[in-house]
């Protein structure tokens, strides 16, 4: 295996050496690693774990009843593993649950022909079969509202934009390159980062409420758009058509279809040909309890059993597949990092706590609720969009008030980037780490493990705990497939997965894990990152 050497890497590497000689030598316990990488690559168990996951559970929405079928399976895996105090960890309350039973979608005029269809998360259904012509639709703002008033009644909108569907020039299977694991070792000045504005990420949820009343008051019969992405295939990329949260449900049923499949209604429309469609949705909303769950378990430590080390992922995951890269395959290396520890004896120094996360697709809600109730929060905050909200990834809500179990914790390991092997590591700009990762590193670089970056990474729950102080860290992975095929689409399914990447990401995270809980002293951290002024409040546009 040709082993990557990016030259900018190791210049940072170098550099923070040289700010950092106290931690410059690691000790490592190369025999532990050896029985570690033997029973992960002769003995691994990651795809049973999968196939009990994504084949026998399924897709798992939070609030779904997979859900919480896939937060008992995995409680009581790390049970069976050996794991001690194995046990579901409520937060919440969330909202509605959702499922959907049944979608089917054909074209009835001018021609007969079944559509490529899934229900969105957070729609009702059509009470049995609905038939009735199209209309071309494109709002993109309130003021296209005007444009359509009373003329949408009983009508299904083909709805959206124009979909682009090109040829597929390029292989979607990706590994990264010497060149492109020497960009991401470049580190990032924050003005150079696109910005995250989350005024305008609530100003588009606040649209989206107007629209789905706009079209309830129309009295639209059905909505039908397309998924994002231009890879087509029969690619289809589906998340939610209205909000989870109580008393804000919409009231239309929505269906995403394959992009060649609405492209060609879109195309007979605007030749003025009538076009009749026939729809059948059954979802289910589910009520009962408002409740949802984290999935935690431990390995316990001996003579520095009250400090912690914690690795975790996110458990949910979209409904049209089965959740398997996005984040199946991050959960099931997760889980057999720690079967691995289990099945050799290892009697860790400190506790290691494993945490598998809900509501991570809906902002981190699982992980944000874990770290305010342990290890630290900031103040509410008065939008109301962010009612019953956390509010730890949201600076301009306050400082940071930190827990005492906060200062137990030396380390979070997160893996959410697909099924692909890990490359390196993402530090989120902490120096003191790099001498330290780079030592824990180097018994993989024969397995492509030669990257650190000081640039940080977002969209998911090391963001949690790199919130309040705790150094939180997700790998650098191969992409595979993630952007072009399976994040949040159909085909996130197992045949998707790579095992033997799977068994390469479980070895590296295990022997992470077990230098974190063995080491002398915890992680080095960095300061808590300070509080922004509140934005000025807009008014609604009317």
């Amino acid at each position: 295996m040709n082993v990557l050497k990016p030259r900018l890497v190791y210049v940072l590497v170098a550099i923070s050496f040289l700010g950092a000689p106290a931690r410059s030598q690691e000790k490592l316990d190369l025999e532990t690693i050896t029985r570690i990488r033997y029973e992960g690559f002769r003995d691994s168990k990651v795809m049973e774990l999968a196939s009990g996951l994504m084949d026998s559970i399924g897709g798992r929405l939070t609030g779904s009843p997979n859900m919480k079928k896939a937060n008992e399976w995995t409680r009581d895996q790390l049970t069976a593993m050996g794991l001690s105090n194995a046990h579901l960890e409520s937060w919440g309350p969330f909202g509605r649950g959702w499922a959907n039973q049944y979608v089917n979608v054909r074209m009835t005029a001018p021609d007969v022909a079944p559509l490529i269809a899934y229900a969105e998360a957070w729609t009702p259904g059509t009470n049995g079969v609905v038939q009735s012509k199209c209309i071309r639709v494109n709002i993109e703002d309130k003021k296209d509202f005007d444009k359509y008033k009373g003329k949408l009644a009983g009508m299904i909108l083909i709805f959206g934009p124009d979909a682009e569907v090109k040829p597929i020039t390029e292989a979607p299977f990706k590994r990264l390159s010497d060149d492109d694991l020497a960009k991401i070792g470049e580190y990032q000045i924050p003005s150079e980062r696109p910005p995250f504005r989350f005024a305008d990420f609530l100003k588009r949820q606040q649209f989206v409420k107007e629209l789905n009343q706009f079209l309830a008051d129309e009295k639209v019969l059905a909505v039908i758009d397309h998924g994002r992405g231009t890879s087509g295939g029969g690619t289809v990329f589906v998340q939610s058509g209205g909000s989870y949260k109580q008393g804000e449900t919409t009231t239309i049923p929505k269906i995403t279809v394959a992009s060649e499949h609405w492209t060609r209604i879109a195309r007979l429309l605007q030749q003025k040909k009538d076009v009749t469609l026939e729809v059948n949705a059954t979802n289910t909303f589910y009520d009962d309890d408002a409740t949802q769950y984290d999935t935690i378990a431990e390995i316990p430590g001996t003579d520095r059993k009250d400090e912690i080390v914690m690795l975790g992922a996110h458990l949910d995951s979209w409904h049209a597949g089965t959740g398997a890269t996005d984040n199946g395959a991050g959960t099931i290396v997760m889980m057999e990092a720690v079967r691995i520890l289990k099945a050799l004896d290892i009697k860790p120094r400190r506790t290691v706590r494993i945490g598998l996360w809900s509501g991570e697709e809906q902002g981190l809600l699982g992980s944000q609720h874990y770290v305010e109730q342990h290890f630290g929060s900031r103040p509410p905050m008065d939008d109301p969009l962010m009612k019953g909200m956390p509010t730890l990834l949201r600076r301009e809500a306050g400082p940071v008030s930190v827990k005492p179990e906060q200062a137990k914790v030396s380390a979070y390991f997160n893996v959410d980037n697909g099924t692909g092997k890990i490359r390196g590591v993402y530090l989120q700009e902490n120096e003191a780490v790099a001498p330290v990762f780079e030592a824990w590193m180097k018994p993989f670089k024969d397995l492509g493990m030669t990257t650190l970056t000081m640039r940080n990474t977002g969209g998911t729950d090391h963001l949690s705990f790199d919130a309040v102080g705790i150094p939180g860290f997700q790998f650098i992975q191969d992409p595979i497939e993630y952007e072009t095929r399976t994040h949040h689409s159909n085909m996130d399914v197992y045949d998707r997965l790579q095992p033997d990447d799977l068994k390469q990401a479980a070895v590296i995270v295990a022997s992470f894990v077990y230098d974190a809980a063995m080491a002398d002293r915890p992680l080095p951290r960095k300061p808590i990152e300070k509080p922004l002024p509140k934005e000025p409040e807009k008014k609604n546009e009317e």
